[in-house]
């Protein structure tokens, strides 16, 4: 089995917070906030607020969102999520079937994540369906 963990390559990419909520988010322990690709799965974390490890093989598409929003830190509503520090960079994941994540320790469903990275396109380029094997 350490031949397979040898292959495996994990690409890290954190999630940006700008401006005053940069502090904010920090005081209050989203310091952990990143998207964790490999050849598997994809790991995505912001502090204790949101956890979900989802299977590469649920990512249905991926795709730039070129939408401002001035929302930060965690929110979702039936199915969809955003998590993000800053209102530009985003990117939209959309699964099928639809997945589990938590939040707050709480189960909740995933459909659509949009998060955002300083770059979205290496982002995108990482998660691309097509490449998953």
């Amino acid at each position: 089995m350490r031949w397979l963990h040898e292959r495996m390559t994990t690409r890290r990419f954190d999630i940006v917070h700008r401006g005053p909520y940069r502090w904010l988010a920090t005081a209050l322990g989203a310091r952990s906030a990143a998207i964790e690709v490999d050849d598997a799965r994809i790991v995505v974390t912001y502090g204790p607020w949101f956890r979900a490890v989802l299977p590469r093989v649920t990512i249905a598409a991926v795709d730039l969102d070129e939408r401002r929003t001035i929302s930060r830190g965690v929110h979702g509503w039936r199915g969809r999520w955003l998590v993000n520090g800053a209102g530009v960079g985003l990117v939209r994941i959309r699964f099928e079937p639809e997945q589990r994540a938590r939040t707050i320790g709480y189960p909740v469903r995933l459909r659509e994540l949009v998060v955002n990275v300083a770059d979205p396109a290496a982002l995108i380029a990482a998660l691309d369906p097509a490449e998953v094997g």
